[in-house]
């Protein structure tokens, strides 16, 4: 998923292992884009992914808005945040003690 987000060119993703943090999910991936219409093209390009991948979305909240759009898949949430929302609520800072995964390069 966190593959799918970067097709749509999201700013600076993150991805955090709460495995052994939260009961919540085993991953976070936090992705930002620049504009609400960015923002809303990286929910699609998730969705796709998610359909054409058999993946179910549990939950999606602020699509509406996209200012902040919360996709659970059960193990994995993702957050897609305007950049301006991604800074007021620093969700990394909130989860600093988890370990962060590393994307290999595509």
């Amino acid at each position: 998923m966190a593959y799918a987000t970067l097709n749509k060119k999201a700013l600076d993703p993150v991805v955090l292992n709460l495995k052994d943090h939260s009961s919540v999910a085993d991953y976070f991936v936090i992705v930002s884009g620049n504009t609400e219409i960015q923002v809303y093209a990286i929910f699609q390009e998730i969705e796709r992914v998610c359909k054409e991948e058999k993946i179910r979305m549990l939950h999606v909240e602020g699509s509406q808005g996209a200012k902040w759009i919360l996709v659970d898949t059960g193990g994995v949430v993702l957050h897609i945040f305007r950049q301006t929302e991604r800074e007021y609520y620093n969700l990394e800072d909130l989860w600093k003690h988890a370990k962060r995964v590393s994307l290999p390069k595509l």
